[in-house]
Order: C-alpha cells, then structure tokens, then sequence
C-alpha cells in the first residue's frame, strides 16, 4: 500500500487509550501509534460496509409478510426482548 497520499489528523483520544497503544505499538516493534490507528479505522470502515449489506438487504424485504404474519412476528419480538430484562 502506498503511503504518498497520507494525510495527517487529529484525533482526540483518552489517555488510557493512549497508554494503551502506545504499549501495543513497543509490542509490536514500532515508533508510534499510527499504523495501529490506521488498522483500526479499516477494520471499522469494513464492518460498516457489511452493516450497510445487511440494512440494504432487509430493507427489500419490507413488504414481504402480510399483516398477520408482521403481527405475529412484532409479538414475537416484543415477548423476547421482554424476557430480556
């Protein structure tokens, strides 16, 4: 992967998590935390993606029970999150 085009940012973070990676990072044998930062934001941006997918995929679905089964279906829904608490 190119590097050229980088672009610096600030980000505001705690200090835990500082001290956190800058301790990965010395396990990992690097300088400092960026590349870390770097790894973190892709993997988030690739678990959007796939959450896009799936609201996408459900969204086609709208339409696809009739009142009854959408009925029993809420019902359902509502008792199980009930016996959630």
């Amino acid at each position: 992967m190119s590097r050229v085009l980088d672009m610096r940012t600030t980000v505001d973070i705690t200090p835990e998590q500082r001290a956190r990676l800058m301790e990965l990072a010395a396990r990992r044998g690097e300088k400092g935390y960026s590349k870390l930062v770097r790894q973190a934001l892709d993997a988030y941006l690739r678990s959007q993606a796939g959450e896009e997918e799936k609201r996408r995929r459900a969204l086609m679905l709208k339409g696809a029970l009739d009142s009854r089964e959408a009925e029993r279906l809420r019902a359902a829904t509502c008792e199980i999150r009930e016996s959630w608490r």
